[in-house]
């Protein structure tokens, strides 16, 4: 008996691989987790070049309040309110089409 529980023991498993995909090409397309990166990063580019833009209507505005100055103190208050106002909507503006980007870019994912 212990000769057969010796053997039994010792008996060769088979061992299953798992088959390997055949194909003799490089793999062409991206990973999700790529095309995603590859999303996040044209958005976030998109939306540091609308804040660039806006930060350089600031400094128009900053350069407008500056011509101004010249001016009396109440003309100056009624064109940098005005000045601020259109920097304002711009700004919005501008959030928008930022806004407009990221929905573009999520919907094509």
């Amino acid at each position: 008996m212990s000769f057969l529980t010796r053997t039994a023991l010792r008996a060769p498993r088979s061992i299953a691989f798992a088959p390997r995909a055949f194909s003799t090409s490089f793999i062409a397309q991206k990973s999700a987790t790529e095309s995603v990166k590859d999303t996040a990063h044209s958005v976030d580019k998109a939306v540091a070049n609308k804040i660039v833009d806006g930060i350089e209507l600031g400094e128009k505005a900053a350069a407008k309040v500056k011509e101004a100055a010249n001016i009396s103190s109440s003309e100056a208050k009624g064109k940098a309110n005005k000045v601020a106002g259109e920097a304002k909507g711009k700004a919005a503006e501008l959030k928008g089409e930022a806004k407009g980007k990221y929905r573009e870019t999520k919907g094509k994912l």
